[in-house]
């Protein structure tokens, strides 16, 4: 698809952008315009499904919970997904919760040692 030199400008800047960054911008974007966004239907070889694939690849990282070391749990989901105080101290204290979706397992790995190097219990879903 070629796109406009406008629209190639906003694509550039959104590449830059991390997870958390780019689902607000979406639901943002959802709120203002009234719209939805969909994800495209892939089809896969050997009829396994979109979920199936997901999950043998990828993994939802959930924060179960941050015992007494809340301070240190939330300077690092701020660290981790760039993310100002207020919103890190507020994913925080929402445990349990999901934290990140759809991460590769290497990734999970080093995100779960991290956070429970400062006191968090960290699971896979």
């Amino acid at each position: 698809m070629e796109l406009t030199a406008n629209v190639q400008k906003i694509f550039d800047l959104i590449k830059d952008l991390n997870v958390v960054e780019i689902n607000s911008l979406v639901k943002s974007l959802e709120e203002e315009f009234g719209v939805v966004a969909a994800a495209s239907v892939v089809a896969i070889a050997g009829g396994a499904s979109d979920e199936d694939v997901a999950t043998k690849t990828d993994v939802n990282i959930e924060l179960t919970d941050v015992w007494t070391q809340k301070i240190g749990v939330i300077k690092v989901v701020k660290e981790l997904f760039n993310l100002g105080l207020k919103e890190a101290k507020d994913l925080v204290e929402k445990a349990p919760t999901i934290i990140k979706e759809n991460v590769k397992q290497e990734e999970a790995d080093v995100i779960k040692s991290k956070l429970e190097a400062e006191g968090a219990k960290v699971s896979f879903k």
